[in-house]
């Protein structure tokens, strides 16, 4: 089992959310930890939970789909710390569109921050990781890595994407001290639908309050439920980690029923 008590931990997306509460989850554990965000109120909240555990604690403005921000994030935190053990690339956004419909300007919005941030993250840190005696990557995909909805496909290809670039890096990593874990939650009982770029949704009839409050209700795991699951998952060097009984139970049926499957999710998410 990894201790990771006097380990320093960066964490993307760290102003609510799963990003939050794993920073004050790996302070509990005994890191040092370094967040980032751009949302400056709530980076400052989660910094205040951070110390209020006792664990020394930096706060970085980053845009991580800024490459430029995201190597000087990385190049902070080792200066400051001393060194960096574990990157969380964690933070992430939505939009709610058809393919036919959605613009450019949004599908690479969402690709700079869900998928490049990713890669501008496992990249940035990755020098600094093999310093260590033992590093960790740790990106966050989602159930949307294995399975689609209508009107999400830039976040579901963002997904997939982190899913593919992050085992990958598991393989290159095989002979290295470098551990890497890839994160695939189910419904978390976070702002991302609240803060989605909503256009539409499927059928155009249902509202964003329509939607959001049909996600508050499917669903079930914490904020909190889902860090303890992950730092977990790091702790034991899990490849992959599922979090929450529904990203179980999807697994399970994409393997399933791999085709059959896809028009079960198109019939059961494309009516509203």
């Amino acid at each position: 089992m990894k201790e990771l008590r006097n380990k320093v931990a960066a964490v993307t997306g760290a102003a609510s959310g799963i990003g939050r509460m794993l920073a004050v989850k790996l302070a509990e554990e005994g890191c040092e930890v370094a967040i980032s965000d751009i949302n400056e109120e709530g980076l400052n909240e989660t910094k205040e939970m951070v110390e209020s555990r006792g664990a020394k604690v930096s706060a970085h403005m980053v845009d991580v789909a800024d490459r430029e921000q995201v190597y000087r994030f990385a190049d902070d935190v080792a200066a400051h710390h001393g060194g960096v053990d574990v990157i969380i690339n964690n933070a992430g956004v939505t939009v709610a569109e058809s393919v036919e419909d959605i613009k450019y300007e949004d599908f690479e919005w969402l690709f700079g921050i869900n998928f490049w941030g990713v890669v501008y993250g496992s990249k940035a840190f990755l020098p600094y990781l093999k310093k260590r005696p033992e590093g960790h990557i740790v990106n966050i995909s989602s159930v949307n890595g294995f399975i689609t909805w209508p009107n999400h496909s830039p976040y579901c290809a963002a997904k997939f994407a982190v899913k593919g670039f992050t085992e990958v890096l598991l393989q290159e990593m095989r002979e290295t001290n470098i551990r890497v874990s890839c994160v695939h939650p189910g419904g978390i009982k976070t702002n991302i639908a609240r803060n989605m770029r909503f256009y539409k949704s499927p059928g155009n009839q249902m509202s964003q309050e329509d939607v959001v409050e049909r996600f508050d209700k499917i669903a079930k795991t914490t904020a909190e439920k889902a860090a303890e699951k992950i730092i977990s998952g790091i702790k034991k060097d899990k490849r992959r980690i599922l979090v929450g009984l529904d990203a179980h139970i999807m697994d399970w049926l994409t393997r399933i029923f791999p085709v059959q499957f896809v028009k079960v999710m198109a019939a059961a998410f494309g009516r509203d």
